[in-house]
């Protein structure tokens, strides 16, 4: 019998349980700034966007940089703006461009999240070097598959 199907051999199984629990160890910053993991990615994005002066983005600029489509980044967005993190504007060149900016209150969380972020990753800094390999392994692999 062919061991092809077996749970543990699938590299899917082991990235998705991966995911799940890097995923839960953030929960309790979510829970404190009052946003969810994929509203944290976004964020992510937009502060590095303010960062660097490049602010409003467009939505498709934002789904580009996220591996999201605009249909699935549209209500996370939309519940977003209602939070009073980030607002959304049509272009005044192009009606069909929507553009992504940050508000004070999406501002505000940074410094929040910077410091949770720090205590996260305090338990995993004997691993750092392990850690970037993984990274660059993981950023290769997702090029592999055609993202």
């Amino acid at each position: 019998m062919s061991d092809a199907l077996h749970l543990n051999n699938q590299l899917c199984f082991k990235l998705y349980t991966a995911s799940r629990l890097v995923v839960r160890g953030y929960q309790p910053m979510l829970k404190e700034l009052r946003i969810t993991y994929p509203q944290y990615l976004v964020l992510m994005v937009l502060w590095q966007a303010h960062e660097e002066a490049s602010l409003p983005l467009s939505l498709k600029a934002l789904g580009d940089k996220l591996h999201l489509d605009s249909g699935t980044l549209t209500p996370l967005l939309k519940r977003m703006q209602q939070l009073e993190l980030i607002s959304r504007v049509r272009s005044e060149i192009d009606e069909r461009q929507l553009k992504i900016d940050l508000t004070a209150g999406g501002l505000e969380l940074k410094p929040k999240a910077e410091s949770w972020r720090a205590k996260l990753r305090e338990p995993l800094l004997c691993h750092e070097q392990q850690l970037r390999e993984l990274a660059s392994q993981l950023d290769d692999f997702i090029a592999l598959l055609g993202e």
